[in-house]
């Protein structure tokens, strides 16, 4: 069975960061001397929660909180990371079977900015950014204590109605990350936790930390919680136009049966309309007597008519 809600990490699992938020804590690490001159450093600080390790370099708590604050104004303003290839099939994937949500230390503007970006903020019932829950241990409590949290959303703007679903034990929660922090976070609630080996930590020191699965490829993060894959139901319920998640983009273009008949449809109208141009032409040629000028341009155009019924006929 499919676990009742996902809850994804947003920055090195959904989204590629590790150059991206480098970047831009490199200006907080200048503006503060905080002595965090490398990516090693700052990934290190990763390793348990960020507003914990920012705290353990500052002088003391105020400063700490500036600290935080400079480095999420830096990502309001400037944090623009590429999705994880195959990442976004993935939670049009599960998002038709169980509550999806993003816990993050991200702000939660910077989180809707990119969701929104990529055609998916619908597809998420939940979003904690860091500026609203900065412990994702207490976000995992809610869940486990308060089952309206797993509400589906279907990728829509509402929520499903008249869905109640039964109180969560830990064992239905699944927790999507890439740093050993959460990792460790999410084992002392007891949820299980699927790591992925694409962002801050490498795949050996997830399974240390005490990650129940690592997974190499985002489709593997299907492969592992849905018994159908891509085949189970998706996102688009009942049609592509399901997923009015608020981009420009299409929309996920999940049934392709339906774009099938449709092209074929088209090919099917554009054929007939070339058959009955080309009878005509042929019975016109049949009565008529034209000069030979004409009757050449009538011979060409025939010609053509022919090529364009075969490029009709077939499939593109």
């Amino acid at each position: 069975m499919p676990p009742l809600a996902v809850l994804f990490d947003l920055d090195g699992t959904l989204v590629q960061t590790r150059e991206a938020s480098w970047a831009l804590f490199a200006r907080t690490n200048a503006a503060f001397r905080l002595g965090v001159d490398s990516q090693e450093q700052y990934f290190r600080l990763l390793e348990g929660n960020l507003f914990a390790g920012l705290r353990k370099i500052c002088r003391d708590e105020a400063q700490a909180d500036e600290v935080a604050r400079h480095f999420l104004a830096q990502l309001d303003a400037d944090y623009a990371p590429d999705f994880v290839p195959g990442i976004v099939d993935v939670i049009h994937a599960l998002a038709g079977s169980c509550s999806l949500a993003v816990v993050s230390s991200n702000t939660t503007a910077t989180i809707r900015r990119l969701l929104t970006g990529a055609g998916v903020a619908h597809c998420f019932s939940h979003v904690f950014g860091g500026d609203v829950e900065p412990d994702k241990r207490a976000v995992l409590r809610r869940f486990l204590a308060d089952r309206s949290y797993l509400v589906n959303r279907d990728c829509s703007p509402s929520y499903r109605e008249g869905h109640r679903p039964a109180p969560a034990s830990a064992s239905d929660l699944v927790l999507v990350t890439d740093t050993t922090g959460d990792v460790i976070h999410a084992r002392e609630c007891g949820v299980f936790v699927v790591g992925v080996a694409w962002g801050m930590h490498a795949e050996t020191a997830l399974k240390d930390a005490g990650a129940d699965f690592v997974a190499l490829w985002p489709q593997e993060i299907v492969a592992r919680l849905l018994p159908g894959g891509f085949a189970q139901q998706s996102c688009a319920l009942a049609h592509a136009a399901a997923c009015g998640c608020g981009s420009q983009r299409p929309a996920c273009s999940c049934d392709s049966t339906k774009l099938a008949e449709a092209g074929a449809l088209r090919r099917e109208r554009s054929l007939g309309r070339t058959n009955a141009l080309a009878a005509s032409l042929s019975a016109t040629a049949s009565f008529a007597t034209p000069a030979s000028g004409t009757k050449a341009a009538s011979a060409d155009l025939l010609r053509c008519l022919q090529r364009l019924r075969k490029a009709s006929a077939s499939p593109t």
